[in-house]
């Protein structure tokens, strides 16, 4: 959450998509998720997220007090989370603050928050107390934004009178009080957040169509807890720590394979009673269908139509393919089923962590029961950039196998 590129200098001009998360998550402060998967954007009853009146202050501080604070600031594209909150923001020009001195984009966020805190508290009926335990105005009423960043045009609550008409007497149904609203002066949100740059094409309309997609991502995966979550320990691989060395040593070979690659490979699986286990995310009952690996060697590359015809042919029939979708032509094979509306299990080269959002697809895939993700790692994080090694993706095929309890030869045969 808290880690800054070094090589950035945050007072020149540049994008940034900002992630700020509520401090106390689980009490989802700023909304909640409504709405109908059914319907399609733009639609009255599309997913979205109706706003608290926390979150509709925080939107307004968003929209209106950091440009009006910093001209050369602008906040694009954004989303009010139940508990956090996406926008992207946009430096045009070196960052000045009115005092002229040059300021930069933590400096802004800090800003943001702080006002936010102020109004949160005033919301809440809490007294904003000084260091030195005075109220921040003569007449110990809430102030409306301690650090100067609303402006008088703004609509922002300045009075008892004003702040209790804003804050409601009972919160709409599915809204949660914070237990401390009437005892702490708990902040807001996180003191830290998140600012990714993006470097490459397409990036930025990327993220900006992951911040529209928000509200609709959170209800699909709220309104299918039971798949839409890592599972631990699913599937038990019945691959023993021995019998996976042996394979490996016999498909890598030497050059790829040696005793520090296998420990760095032994310490990164998941184990229980000795044997290779999987985390899942999806529907598990794909695992008690009809599963049929799909590995493609190059050894095989002249017979790979007759692969790719069986491989469909057995999934149009009803057998769920299960592959690490590694070589291009497990890719291709695995990429045609899904087209054709058949069921695939892919087994992942990373672990999942407790909050884990795969790709858009993906989580639609999951959700309609046409795609179940394995694993048989822990999760660590990993730059994009960096690739998997040669027995990994072996080890990887031989879980694939293992879970199948079938060779990866079937196609050749018949199953």
């Amino acid at each position: 959450m808290g880690k800054r590129c070094l090589t950035k200098n945050y007072r020149w001009p540049g994008t940034y998509h900002i992630t700020i998360k509520v401090k106390n998550w689980k009490m989802q402060p700023l909304g909640r998720i409504t709405g109908n998967l059914s319907k399609p954007d733009g639609d009255a009853d599309a997913p979205r997220v109706e706003l608290t009146p926390i979150g509709r202050m925080v939107e307004h501080e968003l929209l209106h007090s950091i440009s009006s604070h910093y001209p050369m600031v602008e906040v694009q594209d954004h989303v009010i989370m139940p508990d956090h909150l996406h926008f992207i923001v946009v430096v045009n020009k070196t960052i000045i603050s009115k005092s002229g001195r040059e300021a930069h984009l933590g400096q802004i966020i800090a800003g943001f928050k702080k006002g936010c805190n102020r109004q949160y508290w005033a919301l809440e009926g809490i007294t904003p107390i000084t260091p030195q335990g005075k109220t921040d105005t003569p007449q110990g009423k809430p102030a409306a934004a301690g650090n100067g960043t609303t402006t008088a045009g703004d609509e922002a609550p300045t009075t008892e009178s004003e702040i209790a008409h804003l804050r409601p007497a009972v919160y709409p149904q599915g809204y949660k009080v914070p237990s401390n609203a009437s005892t702490g002066r708990e902040p807001l949100f996180d003191y830290r957040y998140v600012d990714v740059m993006p470097l490459r094409e397409g990036q930025l309309a990327q993220q900006r169509q992951y911040i529209k997609d928000n509200p609709r991502s959170r209800l699909l995966r709220t309104s299918n807890k039971a798949w839409l979550m890592p599972h631990r320990a699913t599937a038990d691989s019945a691959v023993t720590l021995p019998a996976l060395k042996g394979y490996l040593h016999r498909v890598c070979g030497h050059h790829a394979f040696d005793d520090i690659i296998w420990e760095s490979i032994k310490q990164r699986l998941l184990l229980k009673d000795g044997r290779v286990v999987c985390d899942s995310y999806g529907d598990i009952d794909l695992l008690h269908g009809r599963l049929l690996p799909v590995v493609c060697h190059r050894r095989d590359a002249h017979l790979f139509p007759i692969q790719k015809e069986r491989c469909l042919t057995a999934a149009a029939e009803g057998a769920i393919l299960v592959s690490a979708r590694i070589s291009k032509g497990e890719q291709e094979i695995m990429d045609a089923a899904i087209r054709h509306g058949a069921a695939i299990i892919l087994v992942i080269d990373n672990g999942m962590p407790q909050v884990f959002h795969p790709s858009k697809e993906r989580i639609t895939l999951c959700a309609t029961r046409h795609l179940l993700l394995m694993t048989p790692w822990q999760y660590a994080y990993r730059h994009s950039a960096e690739g998997i090694s040669v027995a990994e993706c072996k080890a990887m095929n031989c879980i694939v196998q293992a879970l199948c309890r079938q060779d990866d030869a079937w196609w050749k045969t018949g199953a």
